[in-house]
This record gives C-alpha cells, sequence and structure tokens, in this order.
C-alpha cells in the first residue's frame, strides 16, 4: 500500500484510546497496495492494522467493515474491526474514514502449492455460505459497469493491439452479462480482491515446512457479486505461472476440488468458469492501466505491471479451463 495520508502517534494514541487497546508503541506505513493508508499500529495490548480509507466513504464503508464483524462471527477466518464502547466501528482519523482490526499471525505466501491452494478454495467456499444471511447489500464496485466506464479512459494510453484486445473483451463481457445463464449464477458477498497478499499464513507446529492459513483480510474491494467471479479471481493468482500467467492446472484442480468439498459448483457455474477466468483477467487488467497512467499523489506509491493481467487475459483466451474431469 501506499502511504496517502500521514497519521501522527497522537492521533492513533487518541484511537487507541477510544478502542481501549492502550498505549502506542508504534506506527509504521505499510508499503505494499495503492488503494488506502495502512499503518502497523502495536500497542501494550496487541497488534493491529490501522487503514484509514482513501476513495470509500462513510456511508460505503459499513458494507465492508460489517460484513468482515459478520463473517468472522461465524468462524470465517477473518480479522474482526474493533469497536468502541458504543459498538461504532468507523471513525474519522485525519480527516478520513478509518478502521482498526486485528493484526493476523504468520505472513503472505508468494509461491503456493497446491496445499496452500486447497486451504483458500476451502475457506473462500466457506466464506461465500457464511455471506448468504448477510443483512447488507452494495454492487461490486469494480464490476461492469465501472469496466465500461474505464475503458474510454484508458484506451488512448494502449497500442492497438491491445485496443483491440480490451475492446472486444469487453464486449464479450457485456454480451455474458446480459445472458439468462449468467443471471441464474449463485450470487452473494464476495472479497473480489483475494490476491496472495491479502492471505495470510502460519507454520503448523511440529509440521516442518508445513503452513495453515490464518486469515483473509483487505475485503474493502468487496461488493454482492457471483461466488464464480470470486474463484475465477482466486484461479488466477494463486493458480498461475507468474512470468507467463499460463494456469497451473495441478493447483487450479486442488483450488476448485477443495472449494467443491464445501460448495459444489453447478452446471452453469462449471460451464462459465472459462469466460469469467477472462472476466477476472479483465479487471485486473482495467485497473492496473488506470493505476498506471492516471496515478494519483502518494508519500509512498508503486502501481503494478499492467501487462501481467494483460498476458493472463491473452492465455485465458487462447487456452480455455475448465474444472470438470474427463
Amino acid at each position: 500500500m501506499a502511504v496517502f495520508t500521514e497519521v501522527s502517534l497522537a492521533q492513533a494514541q487518541a484511537l487507541a484510546e477510544r478502542l481501549n487497546l492502550g498505549a502506542v508503541r508504534e506506527l509504521r506505513g505499510i508499503k505494499a497496495g495503492i488503494e488506502n493508508t495502512n499503518y502497523f499500529l502495536t500497542t501494550e495490548r496487541g497488534a493491529y492494522v490501522l487503514t484509514l480509507f482513501e476513495r470509500l466513504s462513510f456511508q460505503q464503508l459499513p458494507f465492508y467493515l460489517r460484513l468482515m464483524q459478520h463473517l468472522a462471527r461465524r468462524g470465517v477466518a477473518v480479522p474482526e474491526p474493533h469497536a468502541d464502547a458504543a459498538g461504532e466501528i468507523l471513525f474519522e482519523l485525519a480527516g478520513k474514514p478509518a478502521a482498526v482490526v486485528d493484526k493476523l499471525a504468520g505472513g503472505h505466501q508468494l509461491a503456493p502449492d497446491a496445499f496452500h491452494c486447497e486451504q483458500v478454495g476451502a475457506q473462500l467456499a466457506r466464506l461465500h455460505l457464511a455471506g448468504q444471511d448477510f443483512p447488507l447489500s452494495q454492487p461490486n464496485l469494480r464490476g461492469l459497469p465501472w469496466w465500461t466506464e474505464t475503458v474510454p479512459v484508458v484506451l488512448p494510453h494502449l497500442a492497438p493491439a491491445q485496443g483491440q484486445l480490451i475492446t472486444t473483451e469487453l464486449a464479450f463481457q457485456q454480451q455474458l452479462a446480459a445472458s439468462q445463464t449468467y443471471a441464474e449464477l449463485p450470487r452473494g458477498p464476495i472479497h473480489a480482491d483475494l490476491f496472495r497478499d491479502n492471505v495470510m499464513f502460519a507454520p503448523v507446529e511440529g509440521q516442518p515446512g508445513r503452513e495453515r492459513l490464518t486469515g483473509f483480510f483487505d475485503f474493502y474491494f468487496a461488493g454482492v457479486d457471483t461466488w464464480l467471479f470470486d474463484l475465477a479471481v482466486c484461479l488466477n493468482d494463486w493458480c498461475i505461472d507468474l512470468d507467463s500467467g499460463r494456469l497451473d492446472e495441478t493447483r487450479a484442480q486442488a483450488f476448485v476440488e477443495a472449494y467443491e468439498s464445501v460448495r459444489p459448483l453447478s452446471g452453469a457455474e462449471h460451464r462459465l468458469l472459462p469466460a469469467l477466468l477472462r472476466a477476472a483477467a479483465l479487471r485486473f487488467w482495467i485497473s492496473r492501466l488506470w493505476d498506471y497512467h492516471l496515478p494519483r499523489d502518494a508519500a509512498l506509491l508503486k502501481p503494478h505491471d499492467p501487462g501481467h493481467f494483460e498476458r493472463v487475459l491473452r492465455e485465458r483466451v487462447a487456452a480455455p479451463w475448465h474444472a470438470l474431469k474427463d
């Protein structure tokens, strides 16, 4: 993340006192990511993450924070937001909306194997099922309407072949979204951004080399959408060769089978998985193009390479993948 908004120790201490977290011992900016301002907040009572929201409004944020609270209370491995004495979990800090959540144990696994993928797949299915009775609703703000608005903005920055690919794929996804089969896909709250750096693992005691999943975090792209799109986002990150964008079928099959051990996919979901893998690649290609060509000021800002998801999209178009075994 980039540090867009500076927070003083005095400001952090005031919020920590309101949340009954004790004296602040350290406040350290987190460099990974590009959407919000994040700090590691260490107090005498524990380790937390302080987030200031740079794009999301006070009106939008209750959906994300209450969703995390809802999932945590149903046993899904996510950090639960800290509340003050009145039960409030959304605050104002340095003029921005802010929240504090527990810091998950462990670290990222940036070179996952099939065992890591199985754990993420099963936990993703639990998240989807646990969110079914969540009372709030908000669309995926980076869904098809946003793609349609943003492609014309980034198009002038693209080479002709890239422009042809992005406009053709957008038209394909618009046609797909208008179909009856797509309309019947099961849906509910999704994470929508569950990349390798949004999941934590910790070593398993007594099992050298083994790691257990400790939680999903960074829910600030969450929204109501098809569960299949969430699965596709994960497959396009957890189960690929990062250099080429090609799908690693062993990891992908392990991921889907673990997901289906908790929530079996419908026939329509299996049929549309190749198209949703394309949709997930398009979504992140567009957003990375936007961040790269239309950057915001920040104290620490490093946009991701948009070429990565261009390669992923080309691979998904050229080599459609179905999870069903022959």
